[in-house]
């Protein structure tokens, strides 16, 4: 094995297609050692190319690593709402802990400080998240970041990059910086989900009540391979 080069196990994300929701595929692909944005593009490159090998020719790495333009905007860094706060920043500032919480300063801070900020590790036990006067429980695990991402993906002002995402195509979703051993929140299993939601016409009513959707059509139950072929049928 190269030097700085080892194994590493990653999921992808697609979009289903018979029903609404997200197949995760685990790949096996060459993990480049080091923090640097290029080493971690060597590492989305051989995500991809693994990942071609079982029939995903068009993924949208969607971090602020991605060398596709689209990749980085669309990143939770990058995509904001119409006061100017990235997704980052509001999904932080909405937990809610044992012994504190919402800490709303984390919305005038930079995205990568908000993440880290050390009143998220010190304040207990996560209880809830809540914004707009409204609370949002812990499970299903992604639920709130999956509305709240959507919901900014659709405001007005990103009309023209809503447009440019859909017209695309992407058939799977990668995000290079998301550990599922460490962390539940993933803007690319956010962006499969929102292809899904949009295919079956049932954006809008997944904004207005994610809680009541995500219910009545099952929307976080484990999909498996058998639905990859169809999925990949755009």
């Amino acid at each position: 094995m190269k030097k700085n080069i080892g194994r590493s196990l990653r999921p992808i994300f697609i979009p289903a297609q018979k029903e609404i929701g997200v197949i995760e595929e685990n790949i096996e692909f060459d993990w480049h050692m080091g923090m640097s944005t290029e080493v971690r593009k060597r590492s989305i490159k051989s995500l991809h190319k693994e990942a071609e090998k079982i029939g995903f020719k068009k993924i949208l790495e969607a971090s602020s690593k991605s060398e596709q333009p689209i990749g980085i905007k669309l990143s939770a860094f990058f995509l904001k709402n119409t006061r100017g706060w990235p997704v980052e920043n509001i999904f932080q500032s909405s937990k809610v802990f044992e012994n504190g919480g919402p800490y709303r300063d984390l919305l005038n801070t930079t995205p990568r400080e908000a993440k880290k900020d050390s009143r998220l590790r010190k304040s207990g036990k996560i209880t809830k998240f809540t914004i707009n006067n409204k609370d949002y429980p812990l499970e299903p695990k992604s639920l709130f970041y999956d509305w709240l991402y959507i919901n900014v993906l659709f405001a007005k002002h990103n009309e023209i990059l809503r447009e440019e995402f859909f017209s695309n195509n992407f058939d799977a979703f990668s995000d290079i910086e998301y550990n599922p051993q460490k962390s539940f929140s993933c803007q690319a299993r956010t962006l499969a989900l929102c292809v899904s939601l949009n295919k079956h016409k049932s954006i809008e009513y997944f904004i207005e009540d994610p809680i009541e959707f995500s219910q009545k059509f099952d929307l976080y139950k484990k999909k498996t391979r058998e639905n990859i072929q169809s999925s990949l049928d755009f």
